[in-house]
């Protein structure tokens, strides 16, 4: 074998490796967002300090995000063009739930999450039964539903948000806290990473990589018609992960009203809403949206890429010009992430 030829195996073997095993080459993608942030930051080029303590700080919005890419994930892995593009209408929804129950009816914290946690897998059942058990295109049923959750988030409350004195106190949710015995040498890190966003993400892998519904759902969503054949479940499979969605928006909810300190009817649909940019990080993540594929790994890690390229095209801007870039980027990762995942199926089958 020629020296030329190793060397063309082995640039293949890399290439390989980035397309089809994601969590290297999103690893790779974050460490070149932030050295690049960095250099401009030495460099004057940032409005504001780009540092370890302001990539901390930032990860507050990694929470929503990366649980709502779970959510996006499950439902896609169910393969059929499974997608749920109500997550945001369920999180505003849910939340103005939660604001009633724990703002003004005075229900126990706990007792006030069980019940928006399960409203929210009520609203994601309905998502399941349309899909999985009358037929409707995933596409066609989760539109109807964000129109129809939407507005009745917008009316239940006459649009006005509740903010109520505990429901400001739950602001104390999304402060930021000193980690035990390693703290004082880093920076604080928002208290939502342990409390909601770690137990999703331990939930989800367990779901996905130490159950039988966990292999049914990879299962089904490769191939549904095989998996009817063998004897699986299908519809029941494809109908339990939209309920899981629902439950996981619901847990969204309860953490996007201590951020705003307010039960907001449009929390999860102002602007752009919550659902694209979780399908965005689902897709980014190596998710196949032809379903049966994908990692919580890889979801996780294109969250902290979302979130420190946002956070760096923040200080890259003056004014409102910012928000506006952080938009053509989102499209732009989205438009990659597609190409990659389409050009890794069409050579080696797939991602993992």
């Amino acid at each position: 074998m020629t020296a030329a030829t190793v060397e063309k195996r082995e640039k293949t073997d890399i290439t390989r490796l980035f397309l089809t095993q994601r969590i290297p080459l999103l690893a790779v993608l974050i460490v070149i967002v932030v050295v690049t942030f960095f250099i401009n930051d030495a460099g004057g080029y940032l409005t504001a300090p780009y540092d370890f303590d302001y990539m901390s700080a930032s990860l507050i919005n990694a929470v929503p995000l990366a649980m709502l890419g779970l959510a996006e994930m499950l439902v896609i892995l169910s393969g059929r063009g499974g997608i749920d593009l109500s997550v945001g209408a369920i999180v505003s929804l849910a939340g103005m739930v939660f604001g009633f129950a724990y703002g003004e009816w005075g229900w126990p914290l706990w007792m006030a999450i069980i019940a928006t946690a399960g409203f929210g897998a009520l609203c994601g059942a309905i998502n399941g039964f349309l899909v999985s058990y009358i037929g409707f295109p995933a596409l066609i049923a989760t539109l109807a539903t964000f129109y129809a959750f939407k507005s009745i988030a917008i009316v239940i409350n006459n649009q006005q948000p509740i903010s109520t004195a505990p429901i400001q106190d739950l602001f104390s949710l999304s402060k930021s806290v000193e980690l035990p015995i390693i703290g004082q040498y880093i920076p604080d890190v928002p208290l939502g990473i342990f409390t909601f966003l770690l137990p999703t993400v331990v939930a989800v892998w367990l779901l996905l990589a130490r159950t039988a519904y966990g292999r049914r759902l990879y299962g089904i969503g490769t191939n549904d018609v095989a998996a009817r054949w063998a004897g699986l479940p299908v519809r029941d499979t494809r109908f339990k992960a939209y309920v899981y969605a629902g439950l996981i928006s619901g847990l969204v909810a309860v953490v996007t009203v201590a951020q705003f300190a307010s039960a907001r009817p449009d929390a999860g649909v102002s602007g752009n809403g919550m659902a694209l940019p979780a399908i965005t990080i689902a897709v980014l993540g190596g998710v196949a949206i032809t379903g049966g594929i994908g990692r919580v790994a890889g979801v996780v890690l294109a969250t902290l890429l979302i979130v420190w390229l946002n956070a760096g095209i923040l200080l890259a801007f003056v004014g409102n010009e910012g928000s506006q870039y952080q938009l053509l980027a989102l499209g732009a990762v989205l438009v990659f992430a597609a190409l990659l995942n389409g050009l890794t199926n069409r050579k080696y089958g797939g991602a993992q």
